[in-house]
């Protein structure tokens, strides 16, 4: 008799776990209780202790199917990029962030909307969908890694103690939210322990570098008494005084002004801004989220903002 009721509960047990399979968003977690603070582990893709892993990981909301609707031409033919970027490269990158709160800050609904607005950057600046470009306009992020007509070899040598410029290496363009100038290869490649400097390339040959690069720039402040792009969009930042009067508010529109400042913002309605807005909206829209979830004008908007850092010397 005890041994039928072990079979049974081995049997109860199989149809169990081949029901949490059809789950996508079920996965190994390991949870401990630390000084009260629930902190969870879930595999490669975020690995614990840490309090956002205790959330949707994104491979749970955002797909394969999704990455390739989202970049449906980027493969095209006369793609600049062909074959370089895909889905398992982001997520990839994205596992060293998701720990961190990358697409895992809050509820399942922030964590869409982080991931659209992310890529509504990396989908901007890496488009070549201009005019009437087959599938429209929005259809064409991921066609480039690379700068194709430089104009400089953009080495600034006031950096030259810190960052000094490599002879015979050009720092232009390179990555999914493009990364210019000696200083910036220098600092990225300091942070991901890859020799940049020396190696620009490896950018341009390697997409989950390219895209790791893109979420460190995402993730991390600028300087230290500014906060990055990601605080800045989950609401973690909270604007003071000065932020309300430069009208800065926490959405989609400041995370343009921490990236690029007033090579895009407090410009009225900038050609380069207006494109970065429409990509997160069509690509809150093919996730399933909708564009009504991005927000007032406002919100998504840096038009009327003041920079954080005037007369802006970004890499964008």
């Amino acid at each position: 008799m005890g041994a039928k009721w072990v079979l049974l509960g081995v049997l109860f047990l199989a149809f169990a776990l081949a029901g949490d399979a059809d789950d996508a968003s079920v996965k190994p977690t390991v949870v401990k209780v630390v000084k009260g603070k629930k902190l969870c582990g879930k595999g490669w893709e975020c690995k614990g202790p840490s309090e956002f892993c205790c959330n949707q990981t994104i491979s749970d909301y955002f797909q394969t199917y999704q990455f390739e609707n989202l970049f449906s031409k980027r493969n095209s033919p006369v793609a600049h990029a062909t074959g370089f970027w895909d889905y398992h490269s982001f997520i990839t990158a994205a596992a060293e962030y998701q720990p961190k709160g990358f697409g895992t800050t809050g509820g399942k609904l922030t964590g869409m909307k982080e991931v659209a607005a992310f890529l509504g950057h990396v989908g901007s600046k890496t488009s070549c969908g201009y005019g009437v470009a087959t599938g429209g306009p929005l259809a064409w992020g991921l066609c480039y890694n690379k700068e194709m007509s430089p104009s400089s070899d953009y080495c600034d040598e006031y950096f030259k103690y810190t960052y000094p410029c490599t002879p015979g290496v050009s720092y232009f363009g390179r990555g999914a939210i493009p990364m210019y100038w000696n200083y910036n290869y220098g600092k990225t490649g300091e942070a991901l322990k890859v020799n940049l400097l020396d190696h620009p390339e490896y950018i341009e040959q390697n997409a989950t570098l390219a895209f790791q690069a893109a979420i460190w720039k995402w993730m991390t402040p600028a300087e230290k008494n500014l906060p990055s792009a990601h605080e800045v969009f989950v609401g973690t930042w909270k604007p003071k005084a000065n932020d309300t009067l430069a009208k800065r508010v926490p959405g989609f529109g400041t995370t343009m002004n921490v990236l690029y400042g007033d090579d895009v913002c407090g410009k009225g309605e900038d050609e380069h801004m207006t494109n970065m807005v429409s990509h997160y909206l069509y690509y809150l829209d093919l996730m399933g989220v909708g564009r009504e979830e991005a927000g007032p004008h406002e919100v998504l908007s840096c038009a009327e903002q003041e920079a954080f850092k005037p007369t802006s010397s970004s890499s964008s």
